[in-house]
């Protein structure tokens, strides 16, 4: 049972970790140039869940600006709204799922000192 609440630990980290991504994505959706970050949740070594964080170089859309007195290309983020709200939805089902073992095996374990004492 230990080994197994220590899967849903490491998991609703890792789902932690990703939802943090997605928002620091979402926060600089405006900001000019920034490159956003990707995350990818697998199976580590017995059974824990461990997360890769990647950055996505892809160029961003090109917006044509007054600045010093002339016209400049201005690259901004290439972060995917609709992409980021997506991921955060299954994110936040993934964080609930794995927190359930976790609230079911606080219930049994009162119900056990409550039947002890």
């Amino acid at each position: 049972m230990i080994s197994s609440l220590n899967n849903n630990l490491s998991a609703l980290n890792a789902f932690s970790t990703q939802m943090g991504v997605n928002s620091n994505n979402i926060a600089n959706f405006e900001s000019e140039e920034f490159d956003r970050s990707r995350t990818v949740i697998n199976e580590g070594q017995n059974n824990a869940v461990n997360v890769n964080i990647s950055q996505l170089e892809s160029q961003g859309p090109i917006r044509m600006e007054f600045r010093d007195g002339g016209e400049t290309e201005v690259e901004l983020s290439n972060v995917e709204l609709a992409e980021e709200m997506t991921t955060m939805i299954s994110t936040q089902r993934g964080y609930e799922a794995n927190l359930k073992p976790i609230q079911a095996g606080d219930e049994m374990l009162g119900t056990v000192i409550d039947m002890v004492s």
